[in-house]
């Protein structure tokens, strides 16, 4: 819905299309985006190959969910300040770079838990 707009909110289904959308955009345009789904892919496969118990495969399941969706986050508050802030300044760079920090801190966390999950398939 637009601010000051009488118009009703889309249907569920055209807000699963507009999400469809954002996501097939995001994969097309961003570089990152495309690394975090590769490397969910990898942790599938690799989730196969060493055979993973089904509490393993949820908590893969969901890092591999959480960095992805806080990568498109990121895309998104990188593209809004980009809209309102179309020349460089300094609180605008400082907002993009808190928001690619907490993606990264989030991606270390999570390949620190891909590392217990995988040695504890592989190990024990």
């Amino acid at each position: 819905m637009i601010p000051g707009s009488n118009s009703d909110h889309p249907s569920f289904k055209k807000s699963f299309l507009f999400a469809i959308q954002g996501f097939r955009t995001a994969v097309h345009t961003e570089r990152n985006i495309k690394v975090m789904l590769a490397a969910g892919v990898g942790a599938i496969v690799l989730g196969f190959i060493v055979g993973l118990d089904p509490l393993s495969w949820a908590i893969v399941l969901v890092c591999c969910g959480v960095v992805i969706s806080a990568e498109l986050l990121n895309t998104a508050v990188e593209t809004t300040i980009d809209l309102v802030s179309p020349e460089f300044h300094p609180l605008a760079g400082r907002a993009k770079d808190i928001a690619a920090a907490a993606v990264w801190v989030l991606s270390v966390l999570v390949g620190i838990v891909g590392v217990i999950v995988f040695a504890n398939a592989i190990f024990f």
